[in-house]
């Protein structure tokens, strides 16, 4: 089975290169570049994965970890948040986050927690 992951950047050029490496990676992936759009994806693409950046558009990134651990189906699902900020890393968790990367974002460490999931898939 091929584990699913959601992209939600509103950075074009990120988006598209993360796509491109989780390809690399074997991972079925598709981006969002909104909060909005994402939980519209959400409907039809059921992800194993959300990578969530914070500073998006309309709904930022802690309000779309809030409403996607609210969706029927969706409270086991890994929530990452990438971040360019310094914020308090309890905000994360508090707003459903499982872990936040700091931008520019190591690899490494990225694939690991996407492969422990895919493990789990």
């Amino acid at each position: 089975m091929t584990c699913r992951v959601l992209v939600v950047e509103d950075h074009a050029e990120s988006a598209e290169a993360l796509l491109e490496l989780l390809g690399m990676w074997g991972y079925e992936a598709y981006a969002a570049g909104d909060g909005e759009g994402a939980l519209d994806l959400l409907g039809t693409f059921s992800p194993d994965i959300v990578v969530a950046d914070i500073g998006l558009p309309g709904i930022d990134g802690h309000e779309l970890a809030r409403r996607v651990r609210r969706m029927p189906g969706h409270r086991d699902t890994l929530l990452i948040a990438l971040t360019g900020y310094g914020e308090d890393p309890h905000e994360f968790a508090a707003s459903g986050f499982d872990h936040h990367l700091v931008k520019p974002v190591d690899l490494t460490s990225l694939e690991r927690l996407l492969e422990v999931r895919r493990m789990r898939t």
